[in-house]
């Protein structure tokens, strides 16, 4: 059964660091005391990974939408496992993850991502990482008036 790993806790708590912020600097959102349990219960008992199964399900819930704002695929279009590799030169991936990737669980695939992420030996860390970047999804950059100067008044 696949685990999930403390990083990516960590990461979900961050998105909703970001995603719902504490009105007065104490009070959390649930998503982030769900996650803060888990969080909390996993370093009080030296743990650095935690099940899938019985996790609790709002902490699940926010979690999988942590998950779901994250790359769903490492591929960087350049597939060795193709040409007969076991693993994949661009993305590090063997030639069974890439093959039963869409029937991977969310666990699974942040597993496939945190061993490849390690290893840093994937092209999409190095001699083409530039492909990784313009895979994952951007942050729009507001629009800005140079002719509004009502944003540089005091």
């Amino acid at each position: 059964m696949a685990a999930i790993h403390i990083t990516d806790i960590e990461a979900a708590i961050n998105h909703w660091r970001e995603k719902s912020p504490s009105p007065d600097g104490i009070t959390l959102a649930p998503e982030l005391r769900a996650l803060a349990e888990v969080y909390a219960l996993m370093v009080f008992h030296h743990e650095d990974e935690v099940d899938e199964v019985g996790f609790p399900p709002k902490a699940w819930a926010a979690w999988l939408d942590w998950y779901h704002s994250t790359p769903d695929t490492p591929c960087i279009a350049i597939c060795s496992t193709s040409q007969g590799d076991d693993q994949c030169k661009g993305c590090g991936r063997t030639f069974d993850e890439v093959q039963y990737w869409p029937a991977m669980t969310p666990v699974e695939k942040r597993v496939t991502w945190r061993r490849i992420t390690m290893e840093d030996s994937a092209w999409r860390f190095n001699r083409y990482a530039e492909r990784a970047r313009e895979a994952e999804p951007s942050v729009a950059e507001p629009e800005v008036d140079p002719d509004d100067d009502t944003r540089w008044a005091p």
